[in-house]
């Protein structure tokens, strides 16, 4: 078997969590799914910013089908129903990110756990024996990886200009992957955890105050460091093959 050091998921939701080789990430990352989601999304995140036209999604009819969907939720639908255009069409492809497929850098493998159904009871195959099932709990992390992923979320300046600050001499932290997130104003980092530092939080506390991001203020008005990504299982969405600024292979899918 090819050697893999992190784990995939074909989605967040109902993906199981297995090896993720190198051969694995190439074909998650220059599918044409990925692609067209996260090109869709940059495309109508510009449209707006920018006052163009939105007639070629507003017209898509699987944006039309959504906001079916949303209108007729019992509690939220009126809420839907009375988001602006442009609102409407964000939620759309924020919700199609969300079902792109991820990676779990921090964790080499998750315990097979018994497969269940919706009450609890374990599910069969055709021979009675029990369906096992990598599912992405804290709980069932059998491995990790000594991978940490640090979030940089809608930066006030190019993503880039962030990423080359790792470059400069005696940076402290080795980088395997850097890329330009979905929305196309944020940054990933994939690094090797420092022990010396501390655990993923205080790693990534202090690449964030390393980089000059600690404290600052993204686009949105929130903090532009992400501090969602402190647990092990955090998933990472998938780029396009385009986004990524540096990849070290030799030891990003190497234990």
């Amino acid at each position: 078997m090819e050697q893999y050091r992190f784990t995939t998921q074909e989605n967040q939701f109902t993906g199981e969590c297995l090896p993720c080789t190198a051969a694995t990430f190439k074909t998650i990352v220059n599918s044409a799914s990925v692609n067209n989601t996260i090109t869709t999304r940059q495309a109508i995140e510009k449209a707006i910013d920018d006052g163009q036209s939105l007639d070629n999604w507003i017209n898509c009819a699987n944006f039309h089908n959504f906001c079916l969907k949303q209108a007729a939720r019992p509690r939220a639908g009126e809420t839907f129903a009375a988001l602006s255009v442009e609102q409407k069409l964000q939620q759309w492809t924020n919700s199609q990110k969300m079902w792109l497929p991820c990676f779990i850098f921090a964790v080499r493998e998750f315990a097979a756990i018994p497969k269940t159904d919706k009450q609890g009871n374990p599910l069969l195959d055709e021979d009675g024996k029990e369906i096992l099932f990598r599912r992405r709990l804290q709980s069932s992390i059998r491995e990790l990886s000594c991978l940490f992923m640090f979030d940089g979320d809608h930066l006030p300046c190019d993503p880039r200009e962030i990423y080359e600050r790792t470059l400069r001499q005696n940076f402290p932290w080795k980088v395997r992957l850097a890329h330009v997130t979905s929305s196309g104003h944020g940054l990933r980092l994939v690094c090797e955890a420092n022990p010396d530092v501390g655990n993923i939080a205080d790693n990534q506390i202090e690449l964030g105050r390393e980089l000059g991001l600690l404290g600052m203020l993204g686009t949105t008005g929130k903090p532009v460091c992400d501090d969602s990504c402190i647990d092990a299982s955090r998933i990472s969405y998938a780029p396009r093959m385009c986004d990524i600024y540096f990849i070290d292979e030799d030891n990003l899918f190497n234990p």
